[in-house]
């Protein structure tokens, strides 16, 4: 629902005098109410109008909102030009609207590959790392270093139930995005097929690492919030990793879930191939190799 069709947003602003509020009205796209100055103050404070127009000084009008605010600065460029021109201002070049809603430009296209990465990230550090320190707690890891099964297998058996559950994982967010929404995935399924194959397996090893010496439950929980959490602000789920600060960019391009959501964006929007994607795919099976060779020697099997 939020991300329905539905026409541009009418932005509620009042006037301090009845001349304003009819210049003002001229604008469709805000709603004007029409206040006395302590009036219209207490719903700008409360934010209950993104902007205050009161008259000036020699006919001059002030704008009062929060520069801080987008629905105030827009609200503050409508309602101006809404004054402008019913003081007589005539532009000198005709202008009209085209509006394009292409598909791969829109904010859910944009979020859909986001929540994705998320969900694999998400799903398989909690799915793995609670069920290894699970069987630790139970002693069950205990038992069965006396059995025949060699104990690379054990936790490459836990890559491979991640892979199984990776195809829901995947598929239903994609599939409701395309289907809802009209989400593309302009590249190969294929190379979609081995990003993802990828990912989980890094991730997978990064949740064996956090698990390998925690004994109880509480302890990993604290581990995989700790890991998860930064990544989760910093690497680009719901809004431009590129909004941090320049000095940060290398440590959040390094980060696992920043390979994986630039790589599926790349791919789903822009069709891009496995060979365009080489740099994340290289940070991914990075934090594999590592994760699973320090997993192996640190993993703690009493």
């Amino acid at each position: 629902m939020a991300f329905r069709s539905r026409p541009a947003e009418v932005l509620k602003v009042a006037a301090a005098s009845p001349s304003i509020a009819q210049a003002l009205r001229q604008e469709p796209t805000l709603d004007v109410a029409e206040l006395d100055p302590s009036a219209g103050e207490q719903r700008l404070r409360t934010g209950k109008v993104a902007l205050l127009v009161e008259p000036g000084a020699a006919g001059a009008v002030v704008y009062r909102y929060d520069d801080t605010n987008p629905e105030g600065r827009t609200a503050r460029m409508l309602a101006d030009r809404a004054v402008q021109r019913a003081a007589g201002r005539a532009d000198p070049v005709p202008a009209t609207d085209g509006i394009i809603r292409e598909a791969g430009s829109r904010y859910v296209d944009f979020l859909v590959p986001g929540l994705v990465g998320l969900g694999i990230m998400s799903n398989t550090l909690w799915g793995l790392g609670f069920s290894i320190v699970d069987s630790r707690r139970r002693k069950l890891t205990k038992r069965l270093i006396a059995t025949p099964m060699s104990r690379t297998y054990y936790l490459l058996s836990y890559l491979v139930w991640r892979l199984i559950v990776l195809v829901v994982e995947v598929g239903v967010p994609i599939g409701f995005g395309a289907l809802a929404f009209g989400v593309p995935v302009r590249g190969r399924v294929f190379d979609l097929v081995i990003i993802c194959i990828l990912a989980s397996l890094s991730f997978s090893a990064l949740a064996l690492l956090i698990s390998s010496r925690a004994r109880t439950i509480e302890a990993v929980s604290g581990l995989m919030n700790l890991a998860q959490v930064p990544m989760w602000i910093l690497s680009g789920v719901f809004f431009s990793a590129q909004r941090f600060p320049d000095a940060v960019q290398p440590v959040i391009s390094a980060l696992p879930l920043t390979a994986l959501i630039d790589a599926l964006r790349a791919h789903m929007l822009q069709g891009a191939g496995l060979p365009q994607l080489g740099p994340q795919l290289g940070v991914l099976t990075g934090w594999l190799l590592v994760c699973f060779v320090l997993a192996l020697k640190l993993f703690r099997w009493r």
